[in-house]
C-alpha cells in the first residue's frame, strides 16, 4: 500500500445544469490570465501603453490554440485518423492534446498581425510577455492532472502520481507526475527570465529567446521520461528532437542579435509617452499664459499710445502759440517799412 501519493481527480468535468465546467480549460484561462496580466505589467515598465498587451493577445491567444492543436493533430494522427477512430475527434479541444511547439509558432504569427496593426516591434512585445508565458504553461500542465495524461515511468517515490482510469490503453497505477515536473519548471523558467532581464536589460527578443532555450532544456529531460505514445527518430522521441532544434536555434538567435543589435529599445510603443493636449497639459497651459502676456503687453503698449496723444496735442499748441509772437513781429515789421 502507498502511504504517500498524489492523487487523481475522479473525473475533470463538473456541470453546471447543462454547463460542462472542464478543469482542462479552467488552467488554461487561468494561465492566459496570468500571462496578460503580467506581460502588461512589464509592458508599461518599458514605457508601453496599458491595455496594449491584452489587445495583442486577442491576436495572439486563439493563433496559438488552434496552431497547439494543429501540431498534436498532425503528430499524433493516429489518434484521429486511424481505424475505429472518429476524426470528429480531433476538434474537441477540451479532451486535452496541444503542442507548445505549435502554439508558439502560430501564437508568435498572431502576435504580428496585433503589433503590426499597433505599429509596434514584436520582439518588444514578445519580451514583455516571455515570464508570463512560462508562468501560462506553469498553470495550464494542471489540466493534464485532470485528464490523467501525460505521466512519466511507473515509480514508487512519495510523490508518486495516482493513476486509476482504464481508458485509452492506461494502466491503473503509480507514475512520475511529469505535469507536476514541468509546472515547475515552468515557474523556474519564468523567475529565469525576470532576473536576467533585469541584471542584462534584455531587449530586442533576447528575454523571449531565453524563455524559449531555459523550457527546450527541460522539456527534453522530462519529454524522455514520459511513456505515452510518441513517434521516435533514431530511437528518440519526436519532442525531444524538437527541444533541441528550438533550443539551437534561440542560443544562435541570442548569440547574432547581442552583436548586431545591442542593448534594448528605448520606445516600444510611438506615442506613448506624449502628454496630451487636454486643457490640463501643463505644456499648454505655459503656452497659454505666455499667449495671455503677450495680449496683455499688446494692450498696455495701446494704452500708452492713447495716453501720448493728448501730450502730443499739447505740444502741437505750444507750437502754435510760439509762432504767434513771431508773425506779430514780422507784420510790424512790415508796417514800418511802409511808413
Amino acid at each position: 500500500m502507498e502511504l504517500a501519493y498524489i492523487p487523481s481527480p475522479a473525473r475533470g468535468v463538473l456541470y453546471l445544469g447543462p454547463i460542462p465546467l472542464r478543469g482542462y480549460a479552467f488552467c488554461i484561462i487561468i494561465g492566459v490570465f496570468v500571462a496578460v496580466w503580467l506581460g502588461n505589467k512589464r509592458w508599461v515598465a518599458r514605457g508601453g501603453r496599458p491595455g496594449t498587451v491584452a489587445d495583442i493577445a486577442v491576436w495572439a491567444v486563439p493563433f496559438g490554440l488552434v496552431g497547439g492543436r494543429l501540431y498534436h493533430v498532425i503528430t499524433d494522427y493516429e489518434l484521429y485518423f486511424s481505424e475505429g477512430r472518429d476524426w470528429v475527434d480531433a476538434f474537441k479541444i477540451w479532451e486535452g492534446g496541444l503542442g507548445i511547439w505549435g502554439a508558439i509558432a502560430l501564437g508568435a504569427v498572431g502576435a504580428w498581425i496585433g503589433c503590426r496593426r499597433r505599429g509596434i516591434p514584436l520582439p518588444a512585445w514578445a519580451d514583455a510577455v516571455a515570464p508570463g508565458i512560462a508562468f501560462a504553461q506553469a498553470f495550464g500542465r494542471w489540466g493534464n492532472w485532470f485528464n490523467q495524461e501525460l505521466y512519466g515511468r511507473e515509480t514508487h517515490v512519495p510523490w508518486a502520481l495516482h493513476i486509476t482510469s482504464s481508458t485509452d490503453g492506461r494502466v491503473p497505477g503509480y507514475y512520475h507526475p511529469t505535469f507536476l515536473y514541468e509546472s515547475l519548471w515552468c515557474i523556474g523558467v519564468g523567475f529565469l527570465v525576470i532576473w536576467a532581464d533585469r541584471r542584462f536589460k534584455l531587449g530586442h527578443g533576447r528575454a523571449f529567446a531565453l524563455y524559449v532555450a531555459a523550457y527546450c532544456v527541460g522539456r527534453a529531460w522530462i519529454e524522455y521520461m514520459r511513456v505515452d505514445d510518441a513517434h521516435h527518430i533514431l530511437g528518440v522521441r519526436l519532442n525531444d528532437w524538437t527541444a533541441i532544434g528550438v533550443f539551437l536555434l534561440a542560443v544562435i538567435y541570442i548569440v547574432l542579435s547581442s552583436r548586431q543589435r545591442p542593448g534594448r529599445e528605448e520606445i516600444v510603443e510611438p506615442g506613448a509617452s506624449d502628454t496630451g493636449t487636454g486643457a490640463d497639459d501643463p505644456v499648454d497651459l505655459g503656452k497659454d499664459e505666455d499667449k495671455a502676456t503677450t495680449d496683455k503687453a499688446t494692450t498696455d503698449k495701446a494704452t500708452d499710445t492713447n495716453t501720448d496723444k493728448p501730450t502730443d496735442r499739447g505740444k502741437d499748441e505750444d507750437a502754435d502759440e510760439d509762432a504767434e509772437p513771431s508773425e506779430k513781429t514780422e507784420s510790424a515789421a512790415e508796417s514800418a517799412k511802409k511808413i
